[in-house]
């Protein structure tokens, strides 16, 4: 269940966390997930993108653009999602992203709330709907960089647990990175824990820091 903020963005009454920045969550995707990931430098064609936490899928259609604009294809996304929004508010969510609109029908048509396999402009898109304590180490899969994007830690510890943080590292390939907004200190060491090389950075907006990673 969702309540809009503002009229416009999307706040999870089951976490009472927005999914998206208040300020510009598009920039703020950019800084983070794509910046934080160093890309598009990186993409090359069959490069991976996992994300830990699909939400409106805004982080996918980033990606999709950036790709696009890079001239990069195809690129390849796993999300995994527990809770999946319904399609009008997916519609609802992405709207205000004038930029995105042709990328976002396209999401739109191939959503399905059980899980979806199809192509997004240049990126080749699945998403595994359930638990990701159950569904990433299911997975078969290596990233190459990673979006995690669950809601803030003390709002929703399930998706920052060591253990599941472990799985994201046993599922990225050598020289892979991951990117997040949080810098929570309990995150930070459950991923050099995991054996990531972890830094802090500024992050965007009202958030002084996020964190990075390679493996």
């Amino acid at each position: 269940m969702l309540i809009w903020r503002d009229g416009a963005v999307p706040v999870s009454v089951r976490f009472d966390d927005p999914y998206y920045s208040l300020d510009d969550g598009l920039a703020e995707t950019r800084h983070v997930f794509l910046d934080g990931n160093d890309l598009p430098a990186r993409l090359v064609p069959g490069f991976h993108v996992a994300e830990l936490g699909v939400g409106t899928g805004l982080n996918l259609l980033a990606l999709a653009a950036c790709a696009g604009t890079a001239g990069i294809a195809p690129i390849r996304y796993t999300g995994f999602e527990a809770f999946p929004l319904a399609r009008d508010d997916l519609s609802r969510a992405l709207a205000p992203f004038g930029s995105l609109r042709s990328l976002a029908e396209e999401f739109l048509e191939i959503w399905n709330p059980r899980g979806f396999r199809g192509h997004i402009g240049p990126i080749e898109a699945e998403m595994h709907v359930g638990d990701a304590r159950t569904t990433l180490p299911a997975w078969d899969g290596l990233a190459d960089a990673w979006f995690l994007d669950g809601f803030a830690p003390a709002k929703n510890p399930e998706l920052w647990e060591p253990g599941l943080l472990a799985a994201v590292a046993r599922h990225t390939a050598p020289g892979g990175s991951f990117a997040t907004y949080t810098a929570a200190g309990a995150v930070r060491r459950a991923l050099a824990g995991a054996g990531f090389a972890v830094t802090r950075r500024p992050g965007y907006g009202r958030k002084r820091h996020m964190s990075i990673g390679r493996s």
